[in-house]
């Protein structure tokens, strides 16, 4: 079996394209990193692109990048999951409440309501409500 040479697909970006994510970085939204793998390129096209059309950033000079924009995404992550954390406790709360709930209530009627949430009441609690 012959080997197939697979031919290598030559991607080519829009000055628009390279502006933006050149705006991206700049913002500290993302690293260099972070965009290579967001849009699947290599960080070095991307390097090469914040050369030649940034205004902050020209070749001779090191690219330090502040761990800050990742640091906030972190922090964003986690004060998304204490809210989240927070709305699923009042949640189990309210859960806990209806059971305690529907316990007292079949303890005061002695049936059990889960079963009956569907039907009709029987006609032994009819008659005990209008006594």
């Amino acid at each position: 079996m012959k080997k197939v040479k697979r031919l290598r697909v030559k991607r080519r970006y829009s000055e628009d394209f390279k502006q933006a994510r050149v705006k991206e970085y700049e913002s500290g939204e993302f690293t260099v990193i972070e965009l290579g793998k967001l849009y699947s390129i290599s960080p070095q096209i991307i390097y090469r692109w914040i050369y030649k059309l940034s205004k902050l950033n020209k070749k001779k000079v090191v690219i330090v990048e502040s761990k800050d924009s990742s640091t906030k995404k972190l922090k964003d992550y986690q004060q998304r999951i204490d809210e989240l954390e927070r709305i699923v406790g009042q949640k189990q709360l309210k859960i806990d409440y209806l059971q305690k709930l529907f316990e007292l209530a079949e303890s005061d009627l002695g049936f059990d309501l889960k079963k009956n949430i569907g039907s009709l009441p029987s006609d032994g609690i009819t008659k005990q409500n209008k006594r």
